[in-house]
């Protein structure tokens, strides 16, 4: 009888060795906002876990709300994302159900800006030039978060000119008619964006600190992502993208550019830096 139980528990042990062991899923599915700082670093990303022999896809959505949603209930596994400032409130609400997986750039900033020729440096100095920008700052759409910091620079700093609301459209147009005539002009605007690039703008100090610092991005993952993905997140956490190479791949796409030739340009150009990466991969 002990021959039979010790033949029962070799077998029995056997069968426990030989249990396949869970293998890493090879498909990820990755969320992003249409934003000219969020599509370069995911087409970066999505390009090297490419190279890495996974397969991704990626699904676009028009607003934190909603691509905080999904990556809660696990539509996505994924999301890039500034969790400070911009989406704190969102990722405040959900960050139980998530996990930080590693930061992939760094430098968002928007504020107030004028063109490096108008011989102003800070936001204090505003109403006193008031009538050489016309009286007024021009504004983006109503609602978003810049505007909303805007606005709230315009209460804080007495400022006497007014804030329009419009669209991105219409002040840029406004801002390039301005620039080509060598005018005066205040817009609220953001870094990264060919805007700041192209037209060789500053951003005005902020001494009262209204508008956020710098901000950082992260990638965002499913909670539990790291542990079933474990080789997925390191291939991702490897990949860091400086904001001036956001904003020059931005550059590209106005001048002509499809995004996604845009990034193969990137990563065909910076060859080396991948090859570095893929060692930290390692």
């Amino acid at each position: 009888m002990k021959k039979i139980w010790k033949a029962v528990c070799a077998v029995a042990m056997m069968g426990m060795v030989m249990l396949p062991v869970h293998a890493e899923e090879k498909t990820i599915t990755m969320g992003t906002l249409t934003w000219e700082d969020l599509t370069p670093i995911t087409g970066i990303t999505k390009k090297v876990l490419e190279d890495s022999g996974y397969s991704v896809k990626v699904i676009e959505f028009s607003e934190w709300g909603i691509a905080y949603a999904a990556l809660t209930k696990g539509d996505i596994q994924v999301l890039a994302s500034q969790t400070d400032y911009a989406a704190n409130d969102y990722w405040n609400k959900n960050k139980n159900r998530l996990e930080k997986l590693s930061p992939v750039s760094y430098g968002l900033y928007q504020a107030i800006a004028v063109p490096k020729y108008v011989d102003i440096d800070s936001i204090e100095q505003l109403n006193d030039n008031a009538e050489k920008f016309g009286n007024k700052i021009i504004g983006i759409e109503p609602g978003s978060g810049l505007m909303n910091d805007a606005s709230k620079a315009v209460k804080d700093y007495g400022i006497k000119l007014q804030l329009l609301e419009g669209s991105t459209a219409a002040m840029t147009a406004a801002l390039k008619s301005a620039v080509d005539r060598k005018e005066w002009v205040a817009v609220t605007v953001w870094e990264p964006s060919w805007m700041a690039q192209k037209f060789d703008l500053k951003f005005l100090k902020d001494p009262k600190g209204v508008f956020p610092p710098p901000q950082g991005y992260y990638w965002i993952g499913h909670k539990d992502f790291s542990t079933e993905n474990p080789r997925a997140r390191e291939v991702m956490a490897s990949v860091y993208v400086p904001i001036s190479d956001i904003t020059a791949i931005n550059g590209e796409v106005k001048d002509g550019k499809t995004m996604e030739q845009a990034i193969q340009g990137w990563t065909d150009g910076h060859a080396d830096l991948l090859k570095r990466w893929e060692n930290i991969k390692k």
